[in-house]
C-alpha cells in the first residue's frame, strides 16, 4: 500500500550480513579468551561463527582484520559511554561518571582492551585505532581540566599535557588491574579519579 508505514516502535529486522558480522566478532572475542591471539586461526573463527572460511573472507581478509574490527567495536562502545559524561558541567561529576563507565567496559571486555594494547605496537591498523581513541579521550580530559580552571597551552603544567599523561596513566593502570579482579579494577579507578581530581585542583 503506497505510503504505508510500519507500526511505530517496531525495530527493523537485522540484516543477515549484520548478524554474521556480529557472530564473527563475538566468536573472535570468545576465542581470544580460550586460545589467545597467536593460537587462534581463521578456521577457528569461521567454525565458531557457523560459516565457512570462504564466507568469512567475504567480510574480513584475515585474522588481523577480524581482531581490528573487534577492537573497533569495543572502543566505540567505550567512547559512546564516556563522551557525554565528559561534557558534564560539574568537573567532579564528569570524572566520576567517565571512570565508572570505563570500569564497566573493562569488566565486560577487558581481554579485548588488553589485546588492543598488546598489538598496538606491532599491528599498524590497531595501533592507529588505539591512538585515535586515546586522542579522543585526551581531548575530553582536557576539556574537563579546563572547566576546573586548569589553563590551556603547551606547557607541562597546562591542561593538554596533563590530559595526555592522565590518559596513558589510566590505560596502563586499568590494563594491569583488569587482570587481577573486579575489585582491583574498582580500586584502580578510585586511585585514578583521585589523581585526576587532585591535578585539577578539586581535592582539598
Amino acid at each position: 500500500m503506497p505510503g504505508h508505514q510500519p507500526p511505530r516502535g517496531r525495530r527493523p529486522a537485522e540484516r543477515k550480513g549484520d548478524v554474521r558480522e556480529r557472530a564473527i566478532l563475538d566468536t573472535c572475542e570468545a576465542l581470544l579468551a580460550r586460545k589467545g591471539y597467536e593460537a587462534m586461526t581463521v578456521g577457528d573463527i569461521a567454525q565458531g561463527a557457523g560459516i565457512t572460511r570462504g564466507a568469512l573472507y567475504f567480510y574480513y581478509g584475515s585474522k588481523q582484520e577480524v581482531v581490528t574490527a573487534l577492537v573497533a567495536r569495543t572502543v566505540e562502545h567505550l567512547w559512546e559511554r564516556s563522551r557525554l559524561t565528559a561534557r558534564t558541567d560539574d568537573p567532579r561529576q564528569a570524572v566520576t561518571a567517565a571512570l565508572r563507565r570505563t570500569v564497566e567496559l573493562w569488566n565486560e571486555h577487558g581481554l579485548v582492551m588488553r589485546t588492543a594494547i598488546d598489538l598496538s605496537l606491532t599491528v599498524p591498523p590497531i595501533g592507529e585505532l588505539w591512538d585515535h581513541t586515546a586522542d579522543l579521550f585526551i581531548a575530553a580530559i582536557t576539556a574537563v581540566l579546563e572547566r576546573a580552571g586548569v589553563p590551556t597551552g603547551a606547557a607541562p603544567d597546562q591542561a593538554p599535557a596533563m590530559a595526555r599523561a592522565l590518559c596513558w596513566m589510566i590505560e596502563r593502570t586499568f590494563y594491569h588491574a583488569s587482570q587481577e579482579s573486579r575489585e582491583a579494577l574498582q580500586e584502580a579507578s578510585a586511585t585514578c579519579a583521585h589523581i585526576w581530581l587532585t591535578s585539577a585542583g578539586l581535592v582539598a
